[in-house]
């Protein structure tokens, strides 16, 4: 069954979601990330994806604040990510409450460091995102593109022990036209024994039975719960 994973994205300590990563499409849901944070805990979702939309921007953490608050209020298991490019980030995300962490722009500018992350905290701690646009990486919160295919970058990377990677196709993120679920299949036919975390453009609830019956191991969306499109409700068959 399909591991459900709700995100919130925070721009100065709001809950927003941004349509196809543009800063200048930017909607805000709610002031307080954790009145959202406590109603995902309450019907018995286990993991948030929390994304510093703020530190993606400044290229360090930045809403560390939101994260210790959620961890230390819920028992939500988080993965944070959005600025983290260094050694100091990652150790402030995990003292601050995060369970996991996602790194993007670093694993392409600075793959030495990821690479070190990897080793120094496992696997499993560790997510690898692949953020794209025609299937070409993109970085530093969407804002810059690069020639670098999907499926070379993810697979050097394997090589390297990652184990969990969040895909998010730009294209569809926030516009709830749909998941790439024929994307989503090749990535798993290449590498059939990743996690991988779907992200980007789920509308409804057969969003998300689609990629559940394509056997895509999870999924990440926020946009369709704050737009009343999912109600939390509808969700409990897969929790």
């Amino acid at each position: 069954m399909i591991e459900i994973i709700p995100a919130i994205d925070v721009i100065d300590g709001k809950c927003v979601r941004l349509s196809q990563g543009n800063y200048a499409q930017k909607k805000v849901y709610n002031e307080r990330p954790l009145e959202i944070a406590k109603q995902f805990a309450d019907i018995g979702i286990h993991r948030l994806h929390l994304v510093d939309l703020d530190g993606a921007k400044a290229q360090h953490i930045v809403n560390q604040a939101v994260l210790e608050s959620i961890a230390t209020h819920t028992d939500l298991v988080i993965d944070f990510g959005g600025g983290l490019k260094s050694d100091e980030d990652v150790r402030v995300a995990f003292e601050s409450g995060a369970s996991m962490v996602t790194g993007g722009s670093v694993a392409v500018k600075q793959p030495d460091i990821f690479s070190v992350w990897i080793k120094k905290y496992g696997a499993e701690r560790i997510i690898l995102g692949a953020d794209v646009n025609n299937e070409q990486i993109a970085i530093s919160g969407w804002l810059e593109n690069t020639n670098i295919e999907l499926i070379p970058f993810i697979e050097e990377y394997v090589k390297k022990g990652i184990h969990h990677v969040l895909c998010t196709d730009i294209v569809k993120d926030g516009m709830l036209g749909g998941a790439s679920v024929a994307l989503y299949q090749k990535l798993l036919t290449h590498f059939p024994n990743l996690h991988l975390i779907a992200s980007g453009g789920v509308s409804s609830m057969a969003d998300i039975e689609a990629l559940d019956e394509a056997n895509i191991p999870a999924v990440v969306f926020g946009k369709a719960i704050y737009e009343g499109h999912i109600e939390l409700s509808d969700l409990k068959k897969y929790l």
